[in-house]
């Protein structure tokens, strides 16, 4: 397997946008729209192999401080190959470039972020997170996704 893992361009929209709301359509990650797949390009990457999107994440800045990995997805075919710990490496490597000491995730696989070293959090110790974003998720105030952080001095 000849794995890229890469900074999204525009031609890879459709496919970050398919691949994620099939994990949404399943009630395991938020839905995003095309618009907002679009909007946030720049914060997403890619893994592909000949040609074929097989995972993407995005890395969203939410303070100064502070960092979310956001649309974490990896094709079916292809989870428990390590691809999504691919990404995320890549993704917290640009938290530590752009000089970001934290990084979080709402995620429904705390086991996958612990396992690389994040630690879990209760989500109110984000309240940069949910003002900016939750106040207008449809599942606030109920979220039930579970918050993990790390802090990239340490890590």
């Amino acid at each position: 397997m000849s794995l890229t893992i890469r900074t999204a361009t525009v031609a890879d929209g459709q496919a970050i946008y398919e691949l994620v709301n099939a994990y949404a359509r399943r009630g395991l990650m938020l839905p995003r729209s095309q618009s907002a797949v679009y909007q946030a390009i720049r914060d997403f990457v890619v893994a592909e192999e000949e040609g074929q999107i097989l995972g993407c994440g995005a890395l969203h800045i939410i303070w100064g401080d502070l960092g979310e990995i956001r649309s974490l997805a990896v094709a079916d075919r292809w989870q428990g190959s390590g691809i999504g710990r691919q990404i995320v490496d890549r993704l917290l490597e640009e938290a530590r470039l752009l000089g970001l000491p934290s990084v979080f995730a709402l995620t429904y696989q705390r086991p996958f972020f612990v396992r690389m070293g994040f630690r879990a959090i209760e989500k109110e110790a984000l309240p940069q997170k949910i003002w900016a974003d939750c106040v207008d998720c449809l599942k606030f105030p109920d979220c039930d996704e579970e918050a993990v952080i790390i802090c990239l001095e340490e890590a």
